[in-house]
Protein backbone atom coordinates (compact mmCIF):
# COMPACT_ATOMS: atom_id res chain seq x y z
CA UNK A 1 0.00 0.00 0.00
CA UNK A 2 2.64 2.70 1.14
CA UNK A 3 4.56 1.93 -2.34
CA UNK A 4 1.58 2.26 -4.34
CA UNK A 5 0.76 5.61 -2.31
CA UNK A 6 4.21 6.86 -3.36
CA UNK A 7 3.86 6.13 -6.80
CA UNK A 8 0.33 7.79 -7.09
CA UNK A 9 2.12 10.74 -5.28
CA UNK A 10 5.03 11.03 -7.48
CA UNK A 11 3.15 10.87 -10.97
CA UNK A 12 0.68 13.43 -9.46
CA UNK A 13 3.86 15.60 -8.33
CA UNK A 14 5.14 15.46 -11.88
CA UNK A 15 2.48 16.34 -13.96
CA UNK A 16 1.48 19.33 -11.12
CA UNK A 17 4.88 20.52 -11.60
CA UNK A 18 5.11 20.18 -15.63
CA UNK A 19 1.70 22.13 -15.62
CA UNK A 20 2.27 24.77 -12.86
CA UNK A 21 5.80 25.95 -14.60
CA UNK A 22 5.04 24.80 -18.57
CA UNK A 23 1.13 26.00 -19.15
CA UNK A 24 -0.34 29.09 -19.62
CA UNK A 25 -2.77 30.79 -17.06
CA UNK A 26 -5.74 30.24 -19.23
CA UNK A 27 -4.68 26.42 -19.50
CA UNK A 28 -3.76 26.16 -15.80
CA UNK A 29 -7.46 27.03 -15.04
CA UNK A 30 -8.74 24.41 -16.94
CA UNK A 31 -6.48 21.69 -15.49
CA UNK A 32 -7.50 23.09 -11.74
CA UNK A 33 -10.74 22.43 -12.94
CA UNK A 34 -10.23 18.79 -13.17
CA UNK A 35 -9.74 18.50 -8.81
CA UNK A 36 -12.95 20.97 -8.57
CA UNK A 37 -14.65 18.48 -10.78
CA UNK A 38 -13.98 15.55 -9.01
CA UNK A 39 -13.91 17.40 -5.60
CA UNK A 40 -18.00 18.00 -5.92
CA UNK A 41 -18.65 15.24 -7.27
CA UNK A 42 -17.47 13.31 -4.42
CA UNK A 43 -18.72 16.21 -1.54
CA UNK A 44 -22.48 15.55 -3.33
CA UNK A 45 -21.57 11.60 -2.97
CA UNK A 46 -20.96 12.23 0.88
CA UNK A 47 -23.50 14.04 1.25
CA UNK A 48 -26.03 11.37 0.41
CA UNK A 49 -26.74 12.50 -3.29
CA UNK A 50 -27.23 10.16 -6.04
CA UNK A 51 -25.08 9.51 -9.05
CA UNK A 52 -26.80 11.63 -11.57
CA UNK A 53 -27.49 14.58 -9.08
CA UNK A 54 -23.74 14.39 -8.07
CA UNK A 55 -22.37 14.79 -11.68
CA UNK A 56 -25.17 17.51 -12.06
CA UNK A 57 -23.71 19.19 -8.65
CA UNK A 58 -19.87 18.98 -10.61
CA UNK A 59 -20.60 19.92 -13.68
CA UNK A 60 -22.71 23.42 -11.86
CA UNK A 61 -19.24 23.49 -10.01
CA UNK A 62 -17.62 23.96 -13.23
CA UNK A 63 -20.58 26.51 -14.51
CA UNK A 64 -19.62 28.90 -11.03
CA UNK A 65 -16.24 28.56 -11.30
CA UNK A 66 -16.43 30.10 -15.09
CA UNK A 67 -18.51 32.60 -14.50
CA UNK A 68 -16.28 33.44 -11.64
CA UNK A 69 -13.29 33.07 -14.04
CA UNK A 70 -14.77 35.89 -16.69
CA UNK A 71 -17.05 38.42 -14.28
CA UNK A 72 -15.75 37.79 -10.39
CA UNK A 73 -12.59 39.57 -10.86
CA UNK A 74 -13.52 42.44 -8.85
CA UNK A 75 -14.58 40.05 -5.51
CA UNK A 76 -11.74 38.04 -5.53
CA UNK A 77 -10.82 39.34 -2.35
CA UNK A 78 -14.41 39.05 -1.13
CA UNK A 79 -14.88 35.35 -1.77
CA UNK A 80 -11.51 34.79 0.47
CA UNK A 81 -12.76 37.08 2.88
CA UNK A 82 -15.79 34.56 2.77
CA UNK A 83 -13.75 31.54 3.02
CA UNK A 84 -11.57 32.84 5.75
CA UNK A 85 -14.56 33.24 7.90
CA UNK A 86 -16.00 30.00 7.21
CA UNK A 87 -12.00 28.10 7.66
CA UNK A 88 -11.67 30.39 10.89
CA UNK A 89 -15.01 30.82 12.80
CA UNK A 90 -17.58 27.84 11.04
CA UNK A 91 -15.66 25.43 10.32
CA UNK A 92 -14.20 24.95 13.99
CA UNK A 93 -17.67 25.64 15.34
CA UNK A 94 -19.07 22.70 13.13
CA UNK A 95 -16.22 20.52 14.33
CA UNK A 96 -16.64 21.56 17.90
CA UNK A 97 -20.71 21.05 17.85
CA UNK A 98 -20.84 18.06 15.73
CA UNK A 99 -22.99 19.32 13.25
CA UNK A 100 -24.47 17.45 10.93
CA UNK A 101 -26.27 19.79 8.19
CA UNK A 102 -28.47 17.37 6.30
CA UNK A 103 -30.13 19.93 4.43
CA UNK A 104 -29.24 19.40 1.18
CA UNK A 105 -28.83 23.39 -0.13
CA UNK A 106 -26.68 23.75 2.77
CA UNK A 107 -25.06 20.92 1.85
CA UNK A 108 -24.42 22.62 -1.91
CA UNK A 109 -23.43 26.19 -0.96
CA UNK A 110 -20.93 24.74 1.78
CA UNK A 111 -19.28 22.65 -1.00
CA UNK A 112 -19.16 25.58 -2.90
CA UNK A 113 -17.46 27.13 -0.12
CA UNK A 114 -14.92 25.28 0.47
CA UNK A 115 -14.07 23.64 -3.41
CA UNK A 116 -13.88 27.02 -5.34
CA UNK A 117 -11.88 29.34 -3.28
CA UNK A 118 -9.65 26.26 -3.63
CA UNK A 119 -10.01 26.68 -7.02
CA UNK A 120 -9.65 30.43 -7.37
CA UNK A 121 -6.71 30.87 -4.94
CA UNK A 122 -4.56 28.17 -7.43
CA UNK A 123 -5.01 30.87 -10.34
CA UNK A 124 -4.35 33.60 -8.59
CA UNK A 125 -1.07 32.34 -6.20
CA UNK A 126 0.39 30.76 -9.47
CA UNK A 127 -0.29 34.56 -11.34
CA UNK A 128 1.46 35.87 -8.57
CA UNK A 129 4.29 33.13 -8.40
CA UNK A 130 4.37 30.02 -9.26
CA UNK A 131 7.25 29.35 -7.46
CA UNK A 132 5.92 30.19 -4.10
CA UNK A 133 2.28 28.83 -4.61
CA UNK A 134 5.24 25.45 -5.06
CA UNK A 135 6.64 26.48 -1.84
CA UNK A 136 3.34 27.73 -0.33
CA UNK A 137 1.96 23.81 -1.10
CA UNK A 138 5.30 22.36 0.29
CA UNK A 139 4.03 23.54 3.93
CA UNK A 140 1.01 21.55 3.26
CA UNK A 141 2.53 18.51 1.90
CA UNK A 142 5.33 18.40 4.20
CA UNK A 143 3.01 18.56 7.52
CA UNK A 144 1.18 15.78 5.89
CA UNK A 145 3.68 13.40 5.60
CA UNK A 146 5.71 14.36 8.74
CA UNK A 147 2.16 13.90 10.51
CA UNK A 148 2.04 10.29 8.95
CA UNK A 149 5.06 9.23 10.04
CA UNK A 150 5.78 10.61 13.20
CA UNK A 151 2.10 9.75 14.04
CA UNK A 152 3.04 5.82 13.66
CA UNK A 153 6.09 5.66 15.12
CA UNK A 154 5.68 7.83 18.41
CA UNK A 155 1.35 7.82 18.47
CA UNK A 156 -0.08 7.92 21.42
CA UNK A 157 -2.43 10.43 22.32
CA UNK A 158 -5.77 10.97 19.73
CA UNK A 159 -5.84 14.67 18.70
CA UNK A 160 -9.55 14.25 17.86
CA UNK A 161 -10.91 10.42 18.81
CA UNK A 162 -14.40 11.18 17.28
CA UNK A 163 -13.45 12.86 13.97
CA UNK A 164 -10.41 10.87 12.86
CA UNK A 165 -8.99 8.44 15.52
CA UNK A 166 -5.65 7.87 12.95
CA UNK A 167 -4.77 11.40 13.95
CA UNK A 168 -2.64 12.06 16.93
CA UNK A 169 -0.51 14.76 19.06
CA UNK A 170 2.74 13.16 18.97
CA UNK A 171 2.11 13.73 15.05
CA UNK A 172 1.10 17.28 15.05
CA UNK A 173 3.95 17.85 17.18
CA UNK A 174 6.08 16.09 14.60
CA UNK A 175 4.57 18.04 11.59
CA UNK A 176 4.67 21.59 13.44
CA UNK A 177 8.58 20.94 13.75
CA UNK A 178 8.96 19.64 10.01
CA UNK A 179 7.58 23.28 8.99
CA UNK A 180 9.15 25.27 11.10
CA UNK A 181 12.57 23.66 9.79
CA UNK A 182 11.35 23.50 5.99
CA UNK A 183 10.73 27.47 6.73
CA UNK A 184 14.16 28.25 8.04
CA UNK A 185 15.77 26.64 5.24
CA UNK A 186 13.66 28.31 2.83
CA UNK A 187 14.41 31.63 4.66
CA UNK A 188 18.46 30.28 4.32
CA UNK A 189 18.27 29.64 0.65
CA UNK A 190 16.71 33.24 0.44
CA UNK A 191 18.66 35.02 1.85
CA UNK A 192 21.86 33.21 0.18
CA UNK A 193 20.65 33.92 -2.86
CA UNK A 194 20.27 37.92 -2.00
CA UNK A 195 16.10 37.85 -2.09
CA UNK A 196 16.01 38.59 1.45
CA UNK A 197 17.99 40.98 3.10
CA UNK A 198 17.16 40.83 6.79
CA UNK A 199 16.67 37.30 7.60
CA UNK A 200 16.35 37.79 11.03
CA UNK A 201 13.32 40.25 10.31
CA UNK A 202 11.38 37.75 8.20
CA UNK A 203 12.08 35.23 10.69
CA UNK A 204 8.69 35.59 12.93
CA UNK A 205 6.63 36.86 10.52
CA UNK A 206 6.98 34.32 7.88
CA UNK A 207 6.89 31.34 11.29
CA UNK A 208 3.46 32.92 12.34
CA UNK A 209 2.25 32.99 8.85
CA UNK A 210 3.52 29.16 8.12
CA UNK A 211 2.13 28.15 11.65
CA UNK A 212 -0.93 29.67 10.36
CA UNK A 213 -1.04 27.72 7.21
CA UNK A 214 -0.13 24.33 9.11
CA UNK A 215 -3.35 24.77 11.30
CA UNK A 216 -5.40 25.73 8.65
CA UNK A 217 -3.94 22.82 7.14
CA UNK A 218 -5.35 20.32 10.08
CA UNK A 219 -8.26 22.06 10.12
CA UNK A 220 -9.23 21.36 6.48
CA UNK A 221 -8.04 17.51 7.02
CA UNK A 222 -10.01 17.01 10.03
CA UNK A 223 -12.88 18.91 8.64
CA UNK A 224 -13.10 16.41 5.29
CA UNK A 225 -13.07 13.31 7.76
CA UNK A 226 -15.81 14.46 9.79
CA UNK A 227 -17.79 14.90 6.36
CA UNK A 228 -17.04 11.16 5.95
CA UNK A 229 -17.37 10.09 9.00
CA UNK A 230 -21.13 11.22 8.53
CA UNK A 231 -21.55 9.49 5.09
CA UNK A 232 -19.95 6.23 6.95
CA UNK A 233 -17.13 6.52 4.03
CA UNK A 234 -13.00 5.13 4.96
CA UNK A 235 -12.17 7.43 1.77
CA UNK A 236 -13.66 9.70 -0.47
CA UNK A 237 -13.72 7.64 -3.44
CA UNK A 238 -11.43 5.60 -5.25
CA UNK A 239 -9.73 7.68 -7.50
CA UNK A 240 -6.45 7.91 -6.72
CA UNK A 241 -4.33 4.33 -6.01
CA UNK A 242 -3.16 4.55 -2.36
CA UNK A 243 -5.35 7.66 -1.69
CA UNK A 244 -8.47 7.86 -1.76
CA UNK A 245 -10.86 10.06 -3.54
CA UNK A 246 -9.70 13.57 -4.59
CA UNK A 247 -11.29 15.28 -1.60
CA UNK A 248 -8.69 13.33 0.10
CA UNK A 249 -5.52 14.44 -1.42
CA UNK A 250 -6.58 18.19 -1.45
CA UNK A 251 -8.18 18.74 2.02
CA UNK A 252 -5.91 20.28 3.82
CA UNK A 253 -5.29 22.94 0.41
CA UNK A 254 -9.31 23.81 0.42
CA UNK A 255 -8.27 25.33 3.85
CA UNK A 256 -4.78 26.67 3.69
CA UNK A 257 -4.59 28.08 0.29
CA UNK A 258 -7.84 30.68 0.11
CA UNK A 259 -6.64 31.92 3.31
CA UNK A 260 -3.07 32.29 2.58
CA UNK A 261 -4.34 33.97 -1.04
CA UNK A 262 -6.31 36.85 1.27
CA UNK A 263 -3.16 37.05 3.51
CA UNK A 264 -0.61 37.71 0.07
CA UNK A 265 -2.63 39.08 -1.84
CA UNK A 266 -5.39 41.16 -0.63
CA UNK A 267 -4.22 42.05 2.95
CA UNK A 268 -5.62 45.59 2.73
CA UNK A 269 -8.62 44.24 3.24
CA UNK A 270 -7.67 41.90 5.85
CA UNK A 271 -6.49 44.68 7.76
CA UNK A 272 -9.94 46.69 7.52
CA UNK A 273 -12.15 43.67 8.24
CA UNK A 274 -10.42 42.66 11.36
CA UNK A 275 -10.43 46.43 12.27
Amino acid sequence: MLSKRWATALSLLAGFLACLFLLPQSWWALVMAVPLIFGAREWARLSGFSAFTANGYALGSVAMAVLIYRWGGPYHAQIYLAATAFWLVVAPLWLAFGWRLQQPLLRVLSGWLVLLPLWLALLDLRAYSALGLLLLMGVVWIADSAAYFTGKRFGRRKLAAQISPGKTWEGAVGAWLAVTVYTLIILGVAAAWGRVQSPAGWLLPSALFVWLVFYLSVLGDLFESWIKRLAGAKDSGNLLPGHGGMLDRIDALTSALPVSALILLHGQLLTRALI
